[in-house]
């Protein structure tokens, strides 16, 4: 050793600091990459993109690999330098040597390439797979063994190293990356994937049109106003029942009946001839089964019944569709800003609703309406000009009857 030029200790020296940085850095970028773009990297044939999956498939093995070799290079860097200190100044001169190395390994071989890493983890993973790959095949001997040793210590702390989980998302974690994707997609986009991912969680209940709502045909009304009602009416298709939506008999499809009107001979039996036999939805159906349901069964239209029987309300496909794009879908807002910034809001509006617009965090496991949480909340009817504070939230009654509060008032500027 001694007949080595310094010159030549030197560059050694360098060049084992070089080597360190590179175990450094690598391994911090392939523990960082994201494996969700490398699976979509895998899949159009990356080539550095294949090599570093295989990696990872392993990652005990990378791992005992690269620090092997890290700290391999670090102690050979420490006697080299040890060797370098007691040519230039003797024993007096370990000391400073070894706390100049220390901070030039800090430095140069530890924090600079691991922040690169984590800056630009595919660059350096990539690059880094070409070179690990081969060199797992020569010491891989060696790492099995070191491996195994560790393994075993681990076992003694109750850890088996085989049976590793594989790496996936829960629905609550993908919608905080959906909703964390704001520069990646329009916000629009964004709403619809987090409706997406909440239908399982939602019922046809929270949805439905109650049935104190429901518009349909009474064979028990004279036929003249069975037939204005047909002919004025905005939607499509009706319930058909004879005094009340309970013994509904089939839904009426206006295209069907609208060319018969006008015949001479139109009476009731045309309507009932005409229908289409009712369909019933479980007051509990997810809304995500009901979709599947509307689609095997090639129906747009169903009465939510509870567990007697008794109608509760109507869903049609078009409120399950707008359960997702209700943006896209034009009708009457149910929550309308004021000039002086106060909100007027229908108490007939689904809490899911007024938490997707309002961006509050009312319970849904209860009353489906704010006119049902607010009746829930006070134990009775409240009067028009009462004020209340529902879950942090300062609303107005402003018009209520005698069993259902109508419409509420929110002040922006009064909440806590």
């Amino acid at each position: 050793m001694n007949d080595i030029p310094l010159s030549m200790l030197f560059s050694i020296l360098a060049a084992l600091l070089i080597i360190s940085a590179f175990f450094s850095g690598s391994e911090t970028a392939l523990m960082t990459l994201n494996r969700y773009r490398l699976q979509h990297l895998v899949k159009k044939k990356h080539r550095g993109a294949v090599k570093t999956h295989q990696l990872l498939k392993r990652p005990d093995r990378l791992i005992g690999l690269i620090l092997l070799g890290n700290n391999f290079v670090n102690i050979l860097a420490s006697s080299l330098a040890t060797v370098i200190a007691i040519r230039i100044g003797g024993d007096e001169a370990i000391a400073p040597a070894t706390a100049l190395l220390t901070i030039v390994v800090l430095i140069f071989s530890e924090v600079t390439p691991k922040t690169l890493g984590a800056i630009k983890p595919e660059m350096l993973a990539f690059l880094s797979a070409w070179i690990y790959v081969p060199l797992l095949k020569l010491f891989y001997p060696i790492v099995w063994i070191v491996n195994l040793i560790s393994g075993l210590i681990l076992r003694i702390f109750g850890i088996n190293t085989k049976k590793t989980k594989s790496e996936t998302l829960n629905k609550e974690e993908l919608k905080s990356i959906v909703s964390d994707a704001n520069h990646l997609m329009p916000s629009r986009y964004q709403k619809m994937l987090l409706s997406i991912l909440d239908l399982e969680s939602a019922s046809v209940e929270d949805i439905m049109t109650h049935r104190n709502d429901i518009v349909g045909i009474d064979l028990e009304d004279s036929i003249e106003e069975i037939i204005e009602q047909l002919q004025n009416s905005p939607h499509t298709r009706l319930p058909v029942y004879k005094k009340n939506i309970d013994r509904v008999i089939g839904f009426i499809h206006l295209r069907t009946i609208l060319s018969q009107i006008h015949q001479g001979d139109f009476d009731k039996q045309n309507i009932t001839d005409s229908l289409i036999k009712p369909f019933f939805i479980p007051v509990t159906t997810s809304i995500h089964s009901q979709m599947q349901i509307f689609k095997a069964e090639k129906l747009r239209i169903g009465l939510v019944v509870d567990e007697y029987g008794d109608v509760q309300g109507l869903v049609t496909l078009d409120d399950l569709i707008q359960e997702i794009v209700g943006e896209f879908i034009i009708e009457e807002p149910s929550i309308n800003q004021q000039q002086d910034g106060s909100f007027l809001i229908d108490a007939s509006v689904t809490v899911r609703e007024l938490n997707r617009l309002m961006q509050w965090e009312l319970p849904t496991e209860g009353p489906k309406t704010l006119n049902g949480l607010i009746i829930e909340y006070l134990e009775t009817i409240p009067k028009s000009g009462t004020s209340i504070k529902l879950y942090g939230h300062i609303l107005e009654i402003v018009k209520c009857d005698e069993n259902t509060v109508k419409q509420v008032k929110y002040q922006l500027l009064a909440t806590s």
